[in-house]
């Protein structure tokens, strides 16, 4: 196998590596600081931050379980038996699972002088996955903690050094997975030219830039009431997920566990923006932008009207001025993306043997791709990259994930 591509494949091996130590740290970050907050007697604090890591790790469990059970039998090759795969699950270690078998699986991959395609392709169906897995494991635990510490810190005037480590951690575990579930957008379509890392930088930047004035907004209206900021949340969360319920999504292999995805996917744009169905979808981008501005702007008002209710130290004209910069930068990004750097829906392959060498999830010939489709992230891609869908035709509800 040739060194390049071989170096892309220890590439991509090192950050998944990196990428499960950044969600090992994160989740010692919570538990510390959980800790802490006990030991100070702040109790509430603490089941506050137990109750958010124990709600997202239920939902991604169920996640990663209807997904194994929908997979063709077969597919995974040898595991460990069906009960042992339910206990791990049921004692919140299947995402973890997840990560080290596709460690695994990309270190088999990696070690061999020359690997199939199947090996290729499977590595690329398990790294998928995790990626789709991260980014739920984003905005259902590390965004709202998040938001959760930043009151804390807001509410009592002051920040004590785990607090600091659990607001690096998170910020850390949100770029990694935003930049991860790009990439994975981007890998899952051959037809796409390869990411740049330029193009990477400027998504993640427009996205993060966009997410912290979402993410100051909300914390500071919980410093302020927090006795009514579920109710706020409840509320909007509710109209979004009528939104979702009216795009008609199709991502899960039921009925039932499609609600699980849709209220997911109404958490996630509580905070952000995030594409589920095919067409219009500048014209939802800007009214989920508007609809989001338009609540932080009612926030902002709350706040200019409830100042006083802050600690003296707390400035809120600079935390005004900080999310503003924050908000027009990323805006601007987000519209110099889309308009110069969202790729085009063609490409053309490398002129030496028309392959790409963009890690393992690229590194078979286009036709060849089909061997092994992700259909759950490959339809998110088609959303994302809508001119990509004329060169495939996707699959329909009764047909498995797993092999073409």
């Amino acid at each position: 196998m040739p060194w390049s591509r071989r170096a892309a494949l220890l590439r991509d091996l090192v950050l998944g590596v990196l990428g499960t130590a950044a969600f090992l740290l994160d989740l010692g970050a919570d538990l510390w600081a959980a800790g802490q907050y006990a030991l100070r007697g702040r109790y509430l604090w603490a089941a506050l931050v137990l109750a958010l890591l124990g709600l997202a790790s239920a939902a991604l469990q169920l996640f990663s379980w209807v997904w194994l059970r929908a997979d063709p039998a077969g597919l995974h090759g040898p595991q460990p038996p069906g009960r042992c795969l339910a206990l791990l699950h049921l004692l919140q270690l299947g995402y973890l699972y997840r990560c080290l078998q596709g460690l695994w699986q990309g270190l088999l991959v990696w070690q061999q002088a020359t690997p199939s395609e199947f090996d290729l392709a499977y590595a690329d169906f398990l790294s998928l996955d995790i990626s789709m897995l991260r980014l739920f494991e984003t905005f259902l635990e590390t965004t709202p903690q998040l938001t959760l510490v930043l009151a804390i810190m807001l509410q009592s005037g002051q920040a004590e050094y785990y607090q600091w480590f659990g607001v690096g951690t998170s910020f850390v575990s949100i770029s990694w997975a935003l930049l991860d579930y790009h990439r994975a957008l981007r890998a899952c379509l051959p037809s796409k030219p390869r990411l740049g890392w330029a193009a990477s930088a400027i998504y993640f930047l427009w996205n993060l830039l966009l997410l912290c004035p979402r993410l100051l907004a909300v914390a500071l209206f919980s410093a302020l009431f927090p006795q009514y900021v579920a109710l706020h949340f409840l509320g909007l969360w509710l109209v979004l997920l009528l939104w979702v319920w009216l795009q008609r999504t199709d991502f899960m292999p039921d009925p039932g566990s499609e609600w699980l995805y849709r209220a997911t996917v109404a958490t996630i744009l509580y905070f952000s923006w995030f594409n589920v169905s095919e067409g219009h979808t500048r014209g939802r981008a800007t009214i989920h932008l508007m609809f989001l501005l338009s609540d932080s702007v009612l926030l902002v008002a709350t706040w200019v009207i409830y100042g006083p209710w802050l600690p003296a130290d707390i400035s809120l004209h600079t935390w005004l001025a900080v999310g503003g910069i924050c908000f027009l930068g990323g805006l601007s990004l987000r519209l110099g993306y889309y308009r110069w750097l969202h790729p085009s829906c063609r490409w053309e392959p490398d002129p030496v043997d028309g392959t790409r060498v963009d890690g393992p999830r690229s590194l078979f010939p286009c036709k060849r791709y089909q061997l092994l489709s992700n259909r759950r992230v490959t339809q998110l891609a088609w959303s994302f990259f809508p001119k990509a869908k004329d060169e495939a035709v996707l699959r329909g509800k009764g047909e498995v994930n797993g092999i073409l």
